[in-house]
């Protein structure tokens, strides 16, 4: 009997979320046996695993399975375990709230989509499998027991708004959940899953590799026969139940290749991730040797929804002889590579490792170059074969695999072939390091790029005007990584990478111009009196003014000395809370500039002149927006534009020809 019930109800998020559920236009609800079962199997794996350090947990001789039950006149299905079970507490927070498992956020997505086709991705995506027996079932009933605990649960609801959680009365440990079925109805794709044929085709096609057996009780009739083996005309007929196992519980990794079809790696992918999509790859590896393990992975078609947290979970499903001894272990993964998901089973582990074993374990290590290394041939592989699959793949995860260049260095030389760059070459067309260095103009030593937040603004950026004249070629990085990349990778086939926006850089030495050489210093002698004075004016903002090569439009640009930080650098820091110390730019001016020459008459006429001391921060202030960046102090640079708008408007002017 049940007591102490008590009605609760759906938070507003859940309750659209269950709405959405029952009412999707989802054909496929077949996939609800898959979930349910999966569930199951996590619960029996837990329960295995936490039995190696208290075996009492699972008497001798007692079979860890999965149990179907239908009921054909109650119109019931019954999914049982005795795997781990949920306490009371655990069933609130697990199945009573689905808020835990995203759901404010997965609303969002389905706000920004057509639901009915979003749903099914979602709710793999957020962990909410559960609820898509909703689909098919007017009722959920779920009764649990912990193990090792004396009380048992017992919640339902019909996802009309509450759910109620009370004791239940089972004896033993484990889960069932009963749905009360809707009528069958092939036009909303709803089967009779109280059918022995019907479960049975599901579980083959979604849950055959399940490594526990999944069963359920078959109805056999047999008449009575003579002694010759003849059935008797009015012979009695027998009634048995026997157990049937539905699924082969053959790990996928352990077949043989050829014998899997495409369609079982996807499915398994599903089991192992959650996930309703089809992975974009799947990688098969096997070892032998020094070290024996087996492997398969897949790279998803969508990034995790938690990809970018920093302590996010990520990882492989780790075995040991075809027991799961870790859900999701980081040891077997280069973090760079924590899009990646799968299995990987050795015969080398064994079944009651600790996590600091697991960190200190030289069989791990082995595996984790390995299979950083058989990732990035594949991708090496697709990349070469199917360069539109690799497109794809590097704008979901290209981000991740950039960081690979700093935390994995003896990896570096596999990553950096596959990086793809925005350039000033090509507005369509992404390229890579090597074709860059193929259309390198001849004589020119160095690969350019220019850092910032997107290529709208570095590719207005006065920084590369020199370039563009010159038909230089220029990499822009506007992902926050690609700023600690560029330090990790000082060269590319002997060829520097250097920032346009750092160091003194000649582009007059490119041409190797003697004509250019020579009017470049004369330009400097012209207007080294007037740069001086400048630079008084700006002292507090500058460490120096100095002619420019880089421009050829624009009067004025900021860049910094070789070894200083980028301003987009300080940007980032600034967003993640890191002040970096304040670091004086350089002030660059275009002495072909018709500004620059009037005020350089202006200077010649009268050193004093209070416009020069105006002009000087505006061309500071316009430096600085046109490089993205707030102006630091806007007080003189507002007095200084009130002053030069005064004198235009009374006639006077701010320059003199």
């Amino acid at each position: 009997m049940e007591t102490s019930t008590e009605t609760r109800k759906f938070e507003a998020e859940t309750k659209q979320l269950l709405d959405l559920m029952i009412h999707s236009l989802y054909t496929n609800k077949d996939i609800f046996l898959r979930e349910l079962i999966s569930n199951a199997s996590d619960a029996l794996d837990k329960l295995r695993f936490n039995a190696l350090t208290s075996p009492d947990l699972v008497p001798d001789g007692e079979e860890l399975e999965i149990r179907l039950e239908p009921d054909a006149d109650r119109r019931t299905l019954t999914i049982r375990d005795n795997g781990i079970g949920m306490t009371r507490q655990e069933v609130i927070e697990n199945i009573g709230s689905i808020a835990r498992s995203g759901t404010q956020e997965m609303l969002e997505h389905l706000g920004k989509a057509d639901g009915s086709k979003a749903m099914p991705e979602l709710i793999g995506r957020f962990g909410v499998g559960f609820y898509s027996s909703f689909m098919v079932a007017d009722r959920v009933i779920l009764e649990t027991r912990k193990a090792g605990e004396e009380t048992s649960t017992r919640w339902s609801s019909d996802a009309g708004g509450t759910y109620e959680v009370g004791e239940a009365s089972r004896r033993s440990r484990g889960t069932s959940v009963t749905l009360e079925l809707k009528p069958v109805n092939a036009d909303a794709g709803i089967e009779d899953y109280t059918q022995e044929w019907v479960l049975s085709r599901i579980v083959k096609r979604y849950s055959d590799f399940i490594g526990h057996p999944i069963r359920h009780k078959v109805r056999r009739e047999t008449k009575e026969r003579d002694e010759k083996g003849i059935v008797k005309p009015d012979g009695k007929t027998t009634v048995t139940f026997d157990d049937k196992t539905l699924n082969s519980m053959k790990p996928i990794w352990t077949r043989q290749e050829s014998e899997v079809e495409e369609e079982e790696y996807a499915e398994f992918y599903k089991h192992i991730t959650s996930d309703w999509n089809d992975p974009m790859l799947h990688l098969r590896f096997k070892a032998e040797g020094v070290s024996e393990y087996e492997s398969i992975l897949f790279v998803p078609s969508s990034p995790p929804h938690d990809m970018d947290v920093w302590d996010g979970e990520y990882g492989l499903q780790l075995y040991a002889r075809r027991v799961m001894i870790v859900e999701r272990c980081e040891e077997v993964l280069p973090r760079f590579l924590r899009f990646v998901r799968g299995v990987v089973d050795s015969s080398d582990l064994p079944l009651n490792i600790s996590r600091q074993t697991l960190q200190e374990n030289r069989h791990l290590v082995r595996i984790r170059k390995f299979l950083a290394r058989k990732v990035l041939a594949k991708l090496a592989s697709v990349q070469k074969d199917d360069p539109e699959k690799y497109l794809e793949f590097w704008k979901k995860f290209g981000h991740a695999l950039k960081e690979g260049v700093d935390a994995d260095p003896r990896q570096k030389d596999r990553i950096v072939p596959l990086l793809l760059f925005e350039s000033s070459n090509d507005p369509d067309k992404l390229t890579t390091l090597a074709d860059y260095v193929a259309r390198m103009k001849d004589g020119q030593d160095a690969i350019y790029y220019i850092t910032g937040e997107s290529r709208a603004m570095v590719e207005n950026s006065p920084l590369i005007e020199g370039f563009r004249k010159r038909d230089i070629e220029v990499l822009f990085l506007t992902d926050p990584v690609d700023e600690f990349l560029v330090d990790r990778l000082p060269e590319f086939e002997a060829k520097r990478l250097r920032s346009v926006g750092r160091g003194e850089i000649d582009l007059d030495e490119e041409d190797a111009g003697e004509d250019a050489k020579s009017e470049r210093k004369e330009k400097e002698k012209l207007y080294g009196d007037l740069f001086g004075l400048l630079g008084k004016h700006l002292e507090e903002h500058i460490k120096r003014v100095r002619l420019s090569t880089r421009l050829t439009n624009s009067p004025a640009c900021l860049t910094v000395d070789e070894h200083d930080r980028s301003p987009h650098m300080d940007r980032i820091l600034k967003r993640a809370g890191h002040e970096a110390p304040k670091q004086k730019r350089i002030l660059e001016i275009n002495g072909s500039h018709d500004l620059v020459k009037g005020l350089q008459e202006r200077f010649d006429r009268d050193k004093t002149d209070p416009v020069i001391r105006d002009l000087a921060q505006l061309l500071y202030g316009y430096a600085m927006l046109a490089d993205g960046a707030e102006i630091n102090d806007p007080g003189p640079f507002n007095q200084a534009l009130e002053g030069i708008m005064v004198r235009a408007v009374e006639g006077s002017g701010p320059m003199v020809s």
